[in-house]
């Protein structure tokens, strides 16, 4: 395997575990919180999204889907044009209700999209630097490793809110 297919692998493995915690959920199992200030699913997955089609747009250098796909205004939410959940307080969290097929029509959009940009990537690719603001400056394999990372860690959040949905 090479490092595009291990990439493609690696985003595939979300959107599994993706799709296992969102599909056939109501928007108000979605909106559920296990305690007063915890996340949702509907909000794990919307900010994973937002930061995946954020942090990809930047290391490719293209537009967000957010934007140039109308998602933005599909969801209708009540945060900035830039927001992706980060930082966001607990009554930003509670405001993400949304249904399941709207949640998952953006995340497979987003990681069609995607596939599409970690495809062509080589080894070389990797070492180019995405993000100098940072020391070191951030890397596209560094970059990429993290929103997997952050993908998977949210996404298992999202399942492990899941199961104690349908526990109650």
């Amino acid at each position: 395997m090479n490092s595009a297919g291990l990439l493609a692998d690696s985003f595939g493995r979300v959107q599994e575990v993706v799709h296992e915690a969102v599909e056939g959920l109501t928007e108000d199992e979605l909106a559920a919180r296990i305690d007063p200030d915890a996340n949702s699913i509907a909000w794990l997955v919307w900010h994973l999204t937002r930061i995946q089609d954020d942090h990809l747009a930047g290391a490719f250098d293209t537009d967000q889907l957010w934007d140039t796909d109308g998602w933005r205004d599909r969801f209708d939410l009540p945060f900035g044009k830039r927001a992706t959940g980060y930082g966001q307080t607990s009554a930003q969290v509670a405001k993400v209700r949304v249904p399941a097929e709207l949640l998952l029509g953006y995340y497979d959009a987003v990681h069609a999209r995607t596939l599409d940009l970690v495809r062509p990537v080589t080894n070389a690719d990797l070492e180019r630097i995405v993000d100098a603001a940072w020391d070191p400056p951030v890397t596209l394999g560094v970059r990429l490793v993290s929103v997997i990372a952050d993908d998977l860690q949210h996404a298992g959040q999202a399942a492990f809110v899941r199961g104690a949905v349908e526990r109650r």
